[in-house]
């Protein structure tokens, strides 16, 4: 029986862990997990710096505005440049950029002379490097993973690193504020940014085929937006996560809020909420990657949607610290699981060429449309309270959730020829 058992243990690790068999995603994988855990350590502190200094809604609401608004205004230009130029070279550029931002921050908190304008120009800095950075990164992994059905493990297995940063960033950013201050988290933000440049130098992948005739980048992006948008499946994803980015991701943005005003606390209280939305997020990317097909990955995406919802609706209401934490591990969950689901989708269904410009759109849906929506959060948790904000957000995304699920036999009639023709598992129950 315990041999049994070690071999079953043997065989759900094989499943889970399909991506490490390439050496090149192992060395970005690693490189990541240092790289990430920095940002996120980056991010909590410059949402809680901004509202120490200011204790402005708006301002919270802003600063994530500078940081997200270039996704989606970018947008034609980083999705061609997804599809047409180096990847590898690409991200070892945005990453750069980013490692040097995280070090002017760190030396302005340190020496004393940190502005709020500072802060807002270095966000919309870092949101300039972020909207080349995502697209490319996406488009990159399956540059990496030689097999087409273990594209979804690895994306899972990102999804899980991602998110594992975003339980022990947190953590340790809110430990680090308390105890010495804001400054310490972007320095050892732009130190962790190393370890994924190196590993992007070692690492070799077959060089990008570019079509022979170049368009120019509008004709290209014109090119990308029709299909993207004429294709119906994919228009559908865009726009759940479109309403997801403007309604329901703004809960982020007003976390200082809940952490100091609501729940009393501190920055500790941050980094635990935050932490929790990543222990969630944890369980939900560990799930996925253990999925050994695409079947299902449509109904995946509407109903995690909805648990998304709930969770946001149950957090709203929430006055415990225990209470919000579990809420926001149901939110992380759903979030995740819906991101990565309709991620894997839409990599599927692209066609190859026009991968990086599709991805391009995923990303101007998420993090182009939040900026607004945190400008929106901002505005309403002034007038109405940060609860009504996080719960009108929370029903919006619900009903978003429940009109996808209603559409998925329309869609699923669509995608049935692309997966027969790729040799894909077809998904015939959602």
């Amino acid at each position: 029986m315990h041999g049994l058992n070690l071999e079953i243990i043997k065989g759900n690790y094989k499943v889970f862990s399909r991506a490490f068999q390439y050496r090149n995603y192992r060395l970005y994988f690693t490189g990541q997990a240092i790289s990430v855990i920095g940002t996120w350590m980056q991010r909590i502190a410059m949402s809680w710096l901004i509202y120490r200094i200011t204790g402005s809604a708006w301002l919270l609401g802003v600063v994530s505005f500078t940081g997200q608004v270039p996704s989606l205004f970018l947008a034609p230009v980083v999705g061609v440049a997804a599809d047409r130029q180096n990847r590898r070279s690409l991200i070892i550029i945005t990453q750069t950029l980013a490692m040097v931002q995280a070090f002017i921050l760190a030396a302005l908190i340190l020496s004393g002379t940190i502005k709020v304008w500072h802060i807002i120009v270095l966000s919309l800095f870092l949101g300039l490097v972020g909207a080349f950075d995502q697209p490319a990164r996406q488009a990159f992994v399956q540059d990496m993973i030689e097999k087409k059905e273990d594209l979804s493990n690895a994306i899972g297995m990102n999804s899980l690193l991602f998110n594992g940063a975003r339980f022990i960033g947190p953590s340790i950013a809110g430990i680090l504020i308390a105890a010495v201050g804001e400054g310490w988290c972007f320095l050892l933000n732009g130190i962790s940014y190393i370890a994924v440049i190196i590993a992007l130098f070692m690492i070799r992948v077959k060089k990008l085929e570019i079509r022979a005739v170049q368009g120019r980048m509008i004709a290209d992006f014109i090119e990308g937006a029709r299909y993207s948008f004429g294709f119906e499946p994919i228009r559908f994803i865009l726009i759940m996560l479109s309403i997801m980015g403007l309604m329901g991701l703004p809960y982020i943005t007003l976390m200082p809020i809940y952490a100091r005003d609501i729940l009393e606390g501190d920055s500790k209280t941050m980094g635990f909420l935050m932490a929790s939305v990543g222990v969630g997020a944890i369980i939900g990317a560990v799930m996925f990657a253990m999925r050994r097909s695409l079947r299902g990955i449509g109904t995946s995406i509407a109903v995690s949607t909805a648990v998304f919802s709930v969770g946001l609706i149950l957090f709203s209401f929430s006055k415990s610290i225990w209470l919000s934490m579990i809420c926001l591990a149901i939110c992380g969950f759903g979030q995740i699981t819906a991101f990565t689901s309709s991620n894997t989708s839409l990599q599927t269904i692209a066609d190859s060429d026009k991968r990086g410009r599709v991805l391009a759109f995923y990303h101007a849906s998420l993090m182009g449309v939040a900026p607004f929506g945190s400008l929106l959060a901002g505005a309403l948790a002034n007038s109405i309270g940060a609860e009504r904000t996080v719960m009108i957000g929370g029903i919006v995304c619900f009903m978003a959730g429940v009109f996808f699920y209603l559409s998925i036999p329309k869609l699923r009639k669509t995608v049935r020829p692309i997966f027969i023709e790729m040799g894909v598992e077809y998904p015939d129950n959602g």
